[in-house]
């Protein structure tokens, strides 16, 4: 399979990168850069280091798309819609860990599915998806508990409260059959007053080069239960889009997850 990648000079883009060299079944077609990176035209290698790939950088995000079987696309959201609809033209699968996209953005991607094969999640970790699906289970178990979600990420993180983070307070208020958008608070500095039952909290820690950890903390009177995920390095997000890139590989158009990926739904 052919997989092109999108913001290769970035963190998670250098990654997949790095995790490409091992795949036997897997080969790099294009590695994508913005217009008049310093990378434009040399070997992707020089991102990561190593034998060539024999592959250069590009800013031609057509050319690119047109070459591989699946894109992935870890870069900001107006880029990636850019490409996404590249990809439902042409055909072509995309796995998108882009955050921080708008209501609206991500309408559009369900649009754009009908014609093009998409994997899109706030977090490609395995061990994330795994804990989404137990928090489903435990926030349904224990409905009167409350729930406060902390994420803590590096310094140069744009979005907050992560996209993770957000997924995991969507998945815990659907469970109850609420929504998040009725229940959240994100902010507590002007609140004199006891905590509102039935709401989700959030916290946020921005520090250092902290890769990702999020705790969900679901708290009755009598007990506290846990579920905690901590990423030690970045190749865990990059294994999990090479997972989901194969996915893609027999499946038909349409919009799925890493739940469809591992198998949970």
């Amino acid at each position: 399979m052919r997989i092109a990648v999108a913001g290769a000079t970035g963190r998670m883009g250098r990654a997949v990168l790095a995790a490409l060299r091992d795949q036997a079944d897997l080969e790099l077609s294009g590695a994508l850069a913005r217009t008049g990176d310093a990378a434009c035209g040399q070997d992707a290698a020089v991102l990561v280091g190593g034998a060539p790939f024999g592959v250069p950088v590009s800013d031609g995000a057509e050319e690119v798309i047109a070459g591989c079987d699946v894109l992935i696309d870890f870069t900001r959201p107006e880029a990636s819609e850019a490409y996404a609809a590249i990809c439902a033209r042409l055909g072509k699968g995309a796995v998108i860990g882009t955050t921080g996209f708008a209501p609206a953005s991500l309408e559009q991607l369900r649009v754009r599915a009908r014609e093009g094969r998409f994997v899109v999640a706030a977090n490609m970790s395995v061990g994330v998806n795994l804990a989404l699906h137990l928090l489903e289970v435990a926030a349904r178990v224990l409905p009167d508990a409350d729930i406060e979600i902390l994420e803590a990420h590096h310094r140069h993180k744009v979005d907050a409260p992560s996209g993770t983070a957000l997924r995991l307070g969507e998945v815990a208020a659907t469970a109850r059959g609420r929504r998040l958008a009725d229940v959240a608070v994100y902010d507590r500095h002007d609140r004199r007053a006891p905590r509102v039952p039935g709401t989700i909290g959030f916290a946020t820690l921005r520090a250092g080069e902290i890769v990702g950890e999020h705790r969900v903390y679901l708290a009755s009177p009598t007990e506290r239960l846990e579920i905690a995920h901590i990423a030690d390095n970045r190749q865990v997000f990059a294994e999990g889009a090479l997972r989901a890139a194969r996915f893609l590989a027999t499946r038909p158009a349409g919009l799925y997850d890493m739940q469809d990926v591992l198998g949970l739904r």
